[in-house]
Parts: structure tokens; sequence; C-alpha cells
């Protein structure tokens, strides 16, 4: 099959990416389109279709027409997909994260990265068999027998945003396969390359045609799977607006839902703790992949004498900070998505001015001689900001992190639980006795203990607490295993003789 990297074109014409529906790629009916941009260039560098109402049908049906047979392939079975689809993925690992990196802008390094975490989710559903396996209660009244079992939910439907174009997929569809469901996925127009080629690997790895689709688009895509009287469950990662919209939208709609909204994860930095390994930290967790990740750490809170010492270390890393294009092997930090949100951040960092912060470290100084037409913004530092500010409270969503100055550890606690967003929290300290209390009363999903961005491993799950998550579940994990399957609970009698009559009473298991 024809790869979604490998399509010639003449250095001319700008290549068209489409749809990949039942198997096969679909190129998507001539209309509407988005533009695929190179962001370390600025130029466009593919087209990608939006799909239309009817396209999500075609998707939608091809989905479930595959359903019977794929939900009754044995378990084991779905499983060695998964075990071939892994190592597939782990043999074109180099390929996908160029692709990741060409698109999105990351360095390639943390594109590899972004791969492998997305991989060890598809390695948790190799083990899909050991995990849908039920309970059994022997002889729970006179003669009778009692079990559960789970069973899947029917066509699922995965919306998934830009930062994260392999992981974020590979958190969703691998479990709800394996499980027994059939998928359809509409990943980011910005960068849709990578979940095209993902779907491509999958049927090479012998799944059946149309467990699963991918269809490309925009909020028509997005509100006709979320209205669909065929999708039974949809998972979303974004920001908290939109999964506000898909979780009110789909559960209106009778679909059960997972949607992760937005962050603003919180480090604390206690005077204990050593300055040097925080600054060096929150670098990477705040200016990796140029502060586009939903677990980045944008509000360090330094705790009395913490303050100064972290502000003068983050400077002078900031400093030495290497920015660039993705493809650079000695770049730490590519450029942001597309122009649109560059101009959004430099805006939060003119209103972070505005507001009376004090900006140590000015990232819209920063040029990129090689590339002056790329999306690139430098790190920025903010010190001395207020809760009340906006460049405190909003997801920037950029190489921008702000420095509140609190007097001691109850006061950095009552800020982290003060926010909208539960979705992350961590505390570098050597003081056992405030590690525990922070892990304990911390109001978010993911806390970490001198681990910046503490990101679960595949076999716990990811998820947030407050406005940084809509519904009960978790992604991936055992809550992922919960959430793709319905729980069923089955009583059984034999009679060995004649029958006993009528009873009327409520069945007490006697």
């Amino acid at each position: 099959m024809e790869s979604a990297t490998s399509r010639a074109a003449p250095t001319t014409v700008t290549p068209k990416l489409g749809h990949h529906i039942g198997g096969r790629v679909v190129p998507g009916a001539a209309g509407r389109s988005g533009p695929v941009f190179d962001p370390a260039t600025g130029t466009m560098s593919a087209q990608v279709a939006f799909a239309s109402a009817s396209e999500v049908q075609a998707a939608v049906a091809a989905a479930r027409a595959a359903l019977p047979a794929w939900m009754e392939t044995p378990a084991l079975q779905r499983a060695r997909v998964m075990f071939r689809f892994k190592a597939l993925l782990e043999a074109h690992a180099e390929e996908l994260a160029r692709l990741i990196s060409s698109q999105h802008g990351k360095v390639v390094a943390d594109a590899r990265g972004e791969l492998a975490r997305g991989i060890e989710v598809v390695e948790f559903a190799c083990g899909i068999p050991h995990l849908l396996k039920g309970e059994f209660s022997d002889t729970v009244g006179g003669g009778i027998d009692s079990w559960s079992l789970r069973q899947p939910v029917g066509v699922c439907a995965g919306i998934t945003p830009f930062n994260f174009p392999a992981m974020v997929p590979l958190w969703m569809f691998p479990i709800a396969l394996a499980c027994g469901n059939t998928f359809v996925l509409k990943p980011s127009e910005k960068d849709p390359g990578c979940p095209l080629r993902l779907a491509e690997l999958l049927l090479e790895a012998g799944a059946p045609a149309a467990v699963l689709n991918v269809v490309n688009g925009d909020r028509v895509a997005v509100d006709a799977l979320l209205t669909h009287p065929e999708v039974a469950a949809v998972s979303f990662v974004g920001s908290t607006p939109v999964a506000e919209h898909v979780y009110r939208t789909a559960s209106a709609h009778g679909k059960r839902v997972q949607a992760l909204g937005g962050a603003k994860n919180h480090l604390v930095v206690m005077p204990d703790a050593d300055a040097r390994l925080a600054a060096q930290a929150l670098m990477g967790a705040a200016f990796g992949s140029a502060g586009e990740r939903c677990m980045a750490i944008s509000a360090a809170i330094a705790v009395g004498a913490a303050g100064d010492r972290l502000i003068a270390e983050l400077q002078a890393q900031i400093a030495r900070l290497v920015v660039g294009p993705g493809d650079d092997s000695t770049v730490e930090m590519g450029p942001l998505i597309t122009r649109e949100h560059l101009e959004r951040v430099r805006t939060y960092i003119e209103l972070g001015v505005q507001e009376g912060a004090r900006l140590v470290v000015d990232g819209r100084r920063l040029t990129v001689p090689t590339h002056p037409g790329g999306f690139f913004l430098g790190a920025s530092l903010f010190d001395e900001v207020t809760p009340q500010m906006r460049v405190y409270k909003e997801e920037i969503f950029g190489p921008v992190l702000v420095v509140v100055r609190v007097p001691d550890f109850e006061r950095a606690l009552e800020l982290v639980n003060a926010h909208e967003y539960g979705n992350g929290a961590s505390i570098f300290t050597r003081d056992g006795a405030a590690a525990r209390r922070f892990c304990h009363f911390a109001q978010a999903g993911m806390v970490g203990v001198n681990v910046a961005i503490p990101v679960p491993m595949a076999f716990h799950s990811f998820g947030g607490w407050k406005r940084s998550l809509f519904g009960a579940l978790h992604v991936h994990g055992q809550d992922g295993v919960r959430f793709y399957t319905r729980l069923k609970t089955v009583s059984a009698r034999w009679p060995d003789g004649a029958a006993a009559g009528t009873d009327f009473n409520l069945p007490t298991m006697e």
C-alpha cells in the first residue's frame, strides 16, 4: 500500500492528504481543505481534506460493518495483531519521528520519545486476554453460579490534538481495538501525516480493513461523530472549552465520554530543593516541545528563599537553550505549530508585561537566521507573577514559564488546589514529610515528587481532575479497558429436578 509519507509529487504541486476509510486511501470530496505547514520554514507542505458529514458517515458505516467479525475474533488473535503492530512501529520509528517533527515542529529526539510512550500503550494492549478476564463466584445460591465478563461497546471515536500526533491516538485506538471495538479517529488537521501512517501500519500488521478509519477535518467532522447514532463512545484530548463541548454534546446523544481538557501544571520548589536540579527539570518541562504539551509545567511556585536561586539558575540555563529546526540534532527547542499560535503566545507575553509581571527573559527577541520564516519564539520567563494575572490563570500552551513566590508550603498547596485546572502538579524537595503531604492533598490527577512531568506509564492511567477532565474514566491503563468495555454479570442455574413452582418474591439466591 502507498505510504502517507512516500507519495511523490512534483515540487510545484502541493501534496494532498485525504482520509483512510475501509482500509483504503480516500482523497476526499472536492471542496474544503486546510494547509499543513512545515513550522521551521513557515511554508505549506501539504493540503489536507476536510471531511464532510457524509464522509464521516462512510467511516462510521465501515467501522460498523467490520464490528461483528472483529468483536467475535478471539482476544488472543486481536492481541497478536497488536504484537505485530508494535513491531512495525518500532521498525518505522525514525520515519514516524521525522514525519511528526516535519509537521509539528518538535525536535526529532522529542518525537522519538512521544512515539515510545505511545508504543508502551500498544505493548499494554498486547496483554488484553489477561486484562479482559472476568470474575467467577461459585455457588452464590443453591445450584447457582455467577460470573462477570467485559464486552466491547461498539464503534468508538477518538478526537486528538496537534501536540501529540502519535502518542495520543496510540493512547486510544490500540486498547479500543484490542477490546473488540472498531474505531474512527479524527486527528488534528494541523499535522495529520502521522495518524494516516499509523492506519497504514495497522493494516500491514494484519488488522481487518475497516477496524480503524481516519477522517481529517474540523468541527464539521467532530460534530458529526459526536451526534452519530452508531458511535457508542468518544475519547477526546484538547482544550477545556472544546472538551466541555465534546462531553456535553456526546453525552446528550447517549454516548460514554472521556474528554481531557486544559492544564496549568504547577511545580512547587521548596527552599531545601537543589535549585540547579529544579531549574534543569523546569527547562525540559516548560520549554520542551516549545511548551506545547498538556503536561508542560507552566507555573513554578517558589517557596521562601527558593525564589532568587531558582530565577538565577533559570536565566543562566535559558541563555544556553538552543532553538532551531526540529531536524537539527543540536537543537533543543523547535518552532510552534502555526503562525496563528505563535501570535497568540506573543500576545500573552505582552499581556503579562501589561499586568505588571517582571519579564526576566523575553523570548520575542529570538531570531533563527537560517529559518527567517519559521514560527519560532524563544523561551520567556516571568517573575513576580500573582494569582490574579491571566498569564497565571490561563493555559498559554507555549514556551512561557511564570514564577509565583509564596512564603511557605501551605500557601503553595493552596495555589495548586485553588486553580481551575488539576491535570498535574509536582514538588521538588528533600523533605519526605512535605512530599507526602503534597501527594495526599494536591488536587490533581497526576502528582510528581522530584519528577517534573509525572506522566504515568501505560499500565497506569492518564487524566486530571477539576476542569482538566470531563467524564469518570482516564485514558489507557485499566481505566482505558473499563472505558472501552461494558460489564456484564451472569447468574446461571441448571435445574436437575422438577420445577419448584412460581415464586413472586425477589430472588435471594438461596
